[in-house]
């Protein structure tokens, strides 16, 4: 098969259509609109919310990462893209903080306590399985328990020399393996029993990301694609974008197909940017509107019913492994039979687990006209793309041009969303300009918000309510309950909670179980005004990605178990720690004389100048 496919993506010529079809078009596929039809995308995403109960996640992180280059400083062992150190945590880490953002608003709006089973493909490649295990133990399954995760290993595929046919051959004398694409997820989840564990947890159906995608859950794009899922019993979903021209992902279509019997089948799936020679989509040029210029980005972000997919999965034939494709556009770096280190153009076999879809086409005796969509068993919601996609997958090297799909680039979308969010709040915040403004020097501004003090958008706002952020400022808010009115910040504000979203309590076997709403921490500023020296924007060591930075000077709160801490009416100039105990309310008020520092519940009082830390012991 793989000398078969080479040959097919070597031809020239090959404008492929299904030769069982008498007919096959393509179409941009219609949905819903996240930014036009606001009520509707509310809506949808309550549903999302009220279903979530129902819902699993699923997780492909199976893959080698090689294109960002993540070595372990102590060891040089090859790292997977799991472990990226993205934002002051791994990848994994933010899938989990964005998951439980979204159960702690469950908790919040139907008072009930949802853990959500999270099943992971892993996979052998770079200790892939063993370093998600290690990440999982060492943070205690993130306070969920391990009966609530399930991971599950991915085999690797031989890679075939793309100039010859021939395998690769390692170090070992066996062939050079790779994961062999997401797509086996289906048949593996169904072969390891994963279905039959999520049906035991209640689930009916799963959304699914990749751990590259660090902007996919912003405000209500995940859970409104889950929540039509959910509500309209759909068999899978898309959440798309528009497609940035000659990025290295596929394309979301409606396709239409006669067969020779009469009928028509109708259905939303993607192609692959490897295939689009072989359907004849061509990259748009200054002097060709290319079809490929409308169609929608795919992401791989999906809604899944988990029954329709398991029927797939469990299936006898190649239909289990959605998506065949020999991809051919990566460079493949190994050690070969002699102990080199070598680098070749190399093609493995590939599926895709987005074209399950071709599985769900809907069959009419006759040709549907537009607007066929709302009565597929697949279909797409639309958001803009900075709040759908945007990835860490490659390592931006010094004579780049793009940061397209760096670290570097995709925090410089979270910064955009971060100003679209706190601007509609009545909040000054400095633009964030192009992309080529930032390849070889720092960003506008850091700010990081915990997921949870959403996630959606709407929910947001309360929270933040006027004010301004200067050029240059540091914005870091880890924790939920919060309030932000009228405050100024010139320089670095960072507050951390312990009890973020609750707090954790040993079950009966020994594990940590997180509590939502129990004993959060608190934090209130109100006509605040923060003047410091902030981040040395001019440091060597400054890795903003990884919010590695170097401050002069910050206002830090650390509130300790259930602490509240409040500002009112004040001007907090200088170098600030503010160290607030378990069960102690800290008040900072301005008087004549300094500051007033009250903890009420201690009753203790002290009198402090402008320039020092507070920390007041239990």
């Amino acid at each position: 098969m793989a000398l078969e496919l080479l040959s097919v993506s070597k031809s020239k010529d090959s404008k492929h259509r299904h030769s069982k079809d008498k007919f096959v078009d393509f179409h941009v596929p219609t949905g819903l609109n996240l930014l036009e039809d606001t009520e509707y995308a509310s809506q949808a995403a309550m549903w999302g919310i009220e279903g979530l109960p129902e819902l699993g996640e699923i997780y492909p992180i199976g893959g080698a990462g090689d294109r960002l280059g993540l070595v372990d400083s102590d060891t040089g062992d090859s790292l997977p893209a799991a472990l990226l150190p993205y934002c002051g945590r791994s990848l994994l880490e933010g899938l989990m903080r964005d998951l439980q953002a979204r159960e702690f608003l469950h908790f919040k709006i139907f008072g009930k306590q949802c853990i959500t089973p999270v099943a992971v493909m892993t996979s052998s490649v770079k200790n892939n399985h063993e370093h998600i295990v290690a990440i999982c133990e060492r943070l205690e399954w993130f306070g969920r328990g391990r009966e609530n995760f399930r991971l599950f290993e991915q085999p690797l595929v031989p890679v075939v020399n793309a100039e010859d046919g021939k395998w690769l051959i390692s170090e070992s004398l066996l062939p050079v393996g790779k994961p062999g694409g997401h797509g086996a997820i289906w048949k593996l989840a169904c072969d390891r029993g994963v279905f039959e564990w999520l049906y035991c947890h209640g689930r009916k159906g799963a959304t699914v990301r990749q751990v590259s995608n660090v902007v996919a859950a912003t405000d209500l794009t995940l859970m409104a694609l889950a929540g039509i899922g959910l509500r309209h019993n759909k068999k899978l979903g898309f959440a798309s974008c528009e497609r940035r021209p000659g990025a290295t992902e596929g394309v979301n279509v409606l396709i239409e197909k006669q067969n020779f019997d009469g009928l028509w089948e109708y259905g939303i799936t993607c192609i692959e940017y490897t295939e689009f020679e072989k359907y004849g989509i061509s990259e748009p040029t200054a002097t060709n509107d290319s079809l490929q210029a409308s169609y929608p980005a795919n992401t791989n972000i999906l809604y899944v019913d988990l029954q329709a997919a398991q029927e797939v999965g469990s299936r006898k034939n190649a239909s289990c492994l959605p998506g065949i494709v020999l991809n051919l556009k990566k460079a493949v770096s190994y050690v070969d039979h002699l102990g080199f280190e070598c680098s070749a153009a190399g093609g493995r076999l590939e599926c895709t687990m987005q074209n399950i879809a071709d599985n769900f086409m809907n069959t009419y005796s006759y040709r549907c006209s537009k607007g066929i969509e709302s009565e597929l068993d697949t279909f797409i919601v639309y958001n803009e793309r900075k709040k759908v996609t945007s990835s860490a997958k490659r390592k931006l090297k010094s004579e780049d041009r793009s940061l397209h799909q760096t670290p570097e680039g995709s925090l410089l979308d979270i910064m955009r969303n971060a100003h679209d969010l706190l601007s509609s709040c009545s909040i000054e915040v400095p633009e964030v300009k192009d992309n080529n403004e930032y390849l070889h020097s720092g960003l506008p501004f850091i700010i990081f918000l915990h997921p949870a003090l959403g996630p959606f958008w709407d929910i947001i706002k309360q929270k933040f309510i006027g004010g301004s952020i200067s050029k240059g400022s540091e914005l870091q808010i880890e924790v939920a309950e919060f309030l932000w009115q009228d405050v100024e910040l010139d320089g670095s504000l960072i507050i951390l909670a312990d009890n973020i979203m609750g707090s954790t309590k040993r079950n009966t076997d020994g594990e940590q179980i997180l509590h939502y709403g129990a004993r959060c921490g608190r934090c209130k500023l109100q006509n605040v005004k923060i003047v410091n020296e902030g981040i040395s924007w001019d440091s060597p060591i400054n890795v903003y990605w990884k919010h590695h930075v170097e401050r002069s000077e910050s206002l830090k709160i650390i509130l300790h178990g259930n602490a509240e801490f409040e500002a009112k009416d004040i001007l907090l100039k200088g170098n600030h720690m503010f160290e607030v105990p378990d069960g102690h309310r800290m008040c900072i008020i301005q008087d004549e004389a300094g500051l007033l520092v009250h903890v009420p519940y201690f009753l203790v009082q002290k009198r402090l100048c402008a320039s020092t830390s507070s920390r007041f012991p239990p």
